[in-house]
């Protein structure tokens, strides 16, 4: 009996040895499992994160008007006033910063957290050598790839993606000879970017490694940073540690309770009557130890995510673990006994088909994607894992849910081809949709219509209201333009402010002009934004195919220079694209380009109009003329090429140019003299105007009280706040300001009361008709006298007759300026005229 029992505690002893093996060896498994799965994950994420970047940088690099505006020549305007590359890829998209490189491997262009930049260099704020990145970026666009790379910011994992810019197959835009400027996107993940990344894959706590200590934890992934070791750390999935804290504690229990009787049955072995109860008491224990065991067994299988089925062989249900009713929203008793295809589907077909065609060896495993209708009537998916029962026809698995993973998949492809604001179709989505439909070729008869729609007084509705205002607005206009037209059509948002409609259908212009008049009719009604009522317009560019082009990048352009030809109309209306529009952007971009070379090559001229003293006829100083001496087409007036700076952003060096020179010429003159130089209202809106007058008056040494600033009434028009600050720091430098045109605006006198003016010029108008009309006279009478009750010195401008003058003094004008006192001149001749006239 002693030997017996020691025979069968060996054989106990063996069992839980072994039992306690394969349990920590289950659980290692299951831990590993799960930290393979989470590593999977937070890959797929890293990878669909950069392949969303590189798919982003290569719209824009791969866009003909980039590499025009970016690379050809470098157009602020275009780029970041006009936010094609601007401060939308920052609140739109994240991104904190862009670079454009150019061939020498200078930063020709910079948007860092949303602002432009100037003289910051791509790879000092990168800190890095991009030389291997640009090169790869310049090769990878001859296969109209890019490429991207991780990178150390400030000891954050940034991803860069870099596209070489290319004319896109723009047969209009002309290739510079040498390497291609690369456009550069920066995406740096943060605390918070890496936690949202992660849990949009069921990846928790994803962060960056503390210390090298917690990088060598797992689970953890390296990222690709040469010369930086960066990890990045999740928490871990153990569900082998729990399996082991339900079970292991049992057989230690069970194990401690064998040998505890194994010893006492060797000590009571003499008395075989205690040794049998105890070997009965002993046999019933394990009993309930098994039953215990299975038990906890079975629980642990009913905590997991997955529900547990089994088949039989003509693929009917037998087992369905308690998890499915949780899961499905179904009855077990319900389903037990009925086919598994009445339960599931997949893609593949029916799943016995699958299994038909698709056997799998006796204890191999197979994975099956199905779909199933829940209980509450919607549609889930489940990855099916399946498995051949051994020595039998049917089949038993798990089911786990991966309805949100599909999900979130389908989110991420929706948002790679939508904008993030509007949901509206971005610039990939529309490029398709427009490259589908020229290739159904459409005819004359039935033309595919591009409308190119710009939205008018969006601006100020953004720095009155602010730009959760300003998105609602974007948000209402989508929906208003998605309702003027009808299904198959498409509206895409392009950015900022632009939208595009693509048409078809239409096959008159008056249909087209129909739907222009219904697009403007609803724009231009009011927008509620929280009890104020907002009023904004919009201008329509027009291109048809096939008549002014087949290729989408034929359309987009020509829809451009017909909405840029809708502005220049007076804006609220359409233009339908016409070939003699590009013909007039061409000159106008030639006469841009000549006015850069003119800043450049010193062909800019400062002439000086003498103002006089209407008592004495004495010379109180000069307005300073800019005058252009073209090499081909001679003299230019400035009229010609203003608007053309103003709207070019060229206004800012121009005005430098010319505040600097008239300076330099005013200081050989006498202190009682002074000189006027002309501030135009785009340049004053943009701001840094104090500075850029207080840096000529410290370079010159020119006195300030010398100098005069003219300013009409539109600077105070959109910001009257602004413009009333900006005027304040320029009077604290000690200039004088005047206002110009006085009597053609609205509220010039509320204006004077309010705002720190030394002077008035009225408008040349009023001296047209001077000598033969009461009302110009009683008019002007009026105005000097309201300049002296504000003790404002009054100027009048367009004096060209000896009667204008006569009647001026009666009304006792301080000062004249035209034709009749003295035309513009050149410096010398000014000065032999202040000589002449002391």
């Amino acid at each position: 009996m002693r030997r017996s029992l020691l025979w069968i505690s060996a054989l106990l002893l063996a069992l839980f040895v072994a039992a306690s093996i394969a349990l920590i060896t289950i659980a290692r498994s299951q831990n590993r499992a799960a930290n393979e799965q989470s590593l999977f994950y937070v890959k797929k994420a890293l990878d669909n994160r950069s392949k969303r970047l590189q798919a982003s940088v290569m719209d824009y690099a791969f866009w003909g008007e980039a590499y025009r505006n970016l690379h050809a020549k470098l157009d602020l305007d275009w780029a970041y006033a006009r936010q094609n590359l601007g401060p939308t890829l920052f609140d739109d998209q994240g991104y904190e910063a862009l670079f454009v490189v150019d061939a020498h491997g200078g930063t020709s262009y910079a948007v860092i957290d949303g602002k432009l930049q100037r003289s910051v260099d791509a790879g000092q704020w990168l800190q890095q050598d991009l030389s291997s990145l640009l090169a790869a970026a310049r090769e990878s666009a001859e296969l109209g790839e890019s490429v991207s790379r991780y990178l150390s910011l400030d000891g954050r994992p940034t991803l860069v993606a870099a596209a070489a810019l290319t004319t896109g197959g723009d047969p209009e835009v002309a290739e510079v000879p040498g390497p291609a400027s690369v456009l550069l996107f920066v995406d740096t993940l943060s605390d918070g970017e890496l936690q949202a990344l992660g849990d949009d894959y069921g990846i928790h706590g994803l962060r960056l490694a503390r210390d090298a200590a917690d990088a060598q934890a797992q689970p953890n992934l390296a990222l690709p940073v040469q010369d930086v070791a960066l990890h990045l750390r999740w928490e871990a999935t153990e569900p082998g540690h729990y399996l082991l804290s339900l079970v292991l504690p049992l057989l230690v229990s069970a194990g401690l309770m064998i040998v505890g009787l194994t010893v006492f049955a060797l000590r009571r072995s003499l008395v075989a009557a205690r040794a049998m109860e105890l070997n009965y008491a002993s046999l019933q224990a394990g009993r309930a130890a098994l039953a215990d065991s299975e038990e906890r067994f079975r629980q642990v299988a009913e905590a997991a995510s997955d529900w547990i089925w089994e088949i039989d062989g003509e693929h009917r249900l037998t087992y369905l673990s308690e998890r499915f009713e949780e899961v499905s929203g179904h009855s077990r008793e319900a389903w037990l006994g009925r086919p598994i295809d009445e339960l599931l589907t997949s893609a593949a077909g029916s799943v016995s088909a699958w299994l038909d065609g698709h056997t799998p060896r006796p204890g191999s495993r197979s994975v099956l994607q199905c779909e199933y209708v829940a209980g509450d009537g919607l549609e889930r998916a489940c990855s099916l894992s399946l498995r051949r029962i051994s020595g039998s026809a049917g089949y038993r698995g798990t089911a786990a849910d991966i309805t949100e993973e599909i999900q979130a998949r389908a989110r991420i492809e929706h948002l790679s081809q939508h904008d993030a604001l509007t949901g509206l179709p971005n610039r990939r989505r529309m490029q398709e949709f427009l490259d589908g439909k020229l290739q159904a070729s459409p005819t004359r008869d039935h033309p595919l219509v591009m409308l190119s729609v710009d939205l008018d007084r969006f601006k100020p509705v953004n720095d009155a209201l602010g730009h959760a205002a300003g998105d609602r607005v974007l948000n209402e206009v989508s929906a208003r333009l998605r309702q003027c037209l009808r299904e198959g059509d498409l509206v895409a948002r392009l950015g900022g402010d632009e939208f595009t409609l693509i048409v078809t259908g239409i096959s008159s212009q008056y249909e087209v002009e129909r739907l222009c008049r219904r697009l403007l009719a609803r724009i231009q009604q009011p927008f509620m934004i929280d009890d104020n009522e907002v009023f904004i317009g919009a201008s329509i560019g027009i291109a048809l195919a096939p008549a002014d082009g087949t290729q989408a990048e034929e359309l987009l352009r020509y829809a451009d220079i017909a909405l840029y030809e809708a502005k220049e109309a007076g804006r609220d209306t359409w233009r339908f694209y016409a070939s003699g529009m590009n013909e007039r952007v061409v000159e106008r971009r030639l006469l841009e380009q000549d006015l850069r070379h003119a800043l450049r090559d010193g062909e800019l001229r400062l002439e000086f109009q003498p103002r006089y003293r209407v008592d004495g006829q004495r010379i109180a100083g000069a307005e300073a003329l800019v005058r252009w001496q073209h090499p081909q087409r001679g003299r230019l007036a400035p009229d010609v090429f203003i608007p053309l700076a103003e709207e070019t952003g060229l206004i800012v060096p121009l005005s430098d140019w010319v505040l600097r020179t008239a300076c330099l010429e005013a200081r050989s003159w006498p202190s009682t003299a002074f000189v006027s130089v002309n501030l135009s209202p785009i340049e004053f809106k943009r701001g840094e105007v104090v500075e850029r007058v207080r840096a000529v008056l410290e370079e010159t040494g020119f006195p300030p009280g010398q100098l005069e600033l003219e300013l009409t009434e539109s600077v105070m028009l959109d910001d009257a706040e602004g413009a009333l600050q900006t005027m304040l720091q320029l009077k604290a430098l000690g200039v004088r300001l005047s206002m110009d045109d006085f009597g053609t605006g609205y509220s010039s006198l509320s204006y004077l009361r309010a705002f720190p003016f030394d002077g008035l010029k009225i408008d040349r108008s009023f001296m047209s008709d001077l000598s033969d009309s009461e009302d110009s006279l009683a008019i002007i009478q009026a105005i000097v006298g309201l300049g002296k009750a504000l003790t404002l010195t009054v100027t009048a401008e367009g004096v060209e007759t000896a009667d204008q003058l006569s009647l001026l003094l009666q009304v006792e004008c301080e000062e004249a300026q035209g034709f009749y006192l003295g035309r513009p001149m050149v410096a010398e001749a000014f000065r032999e005229a202040l000589r002449s006239n002391p």
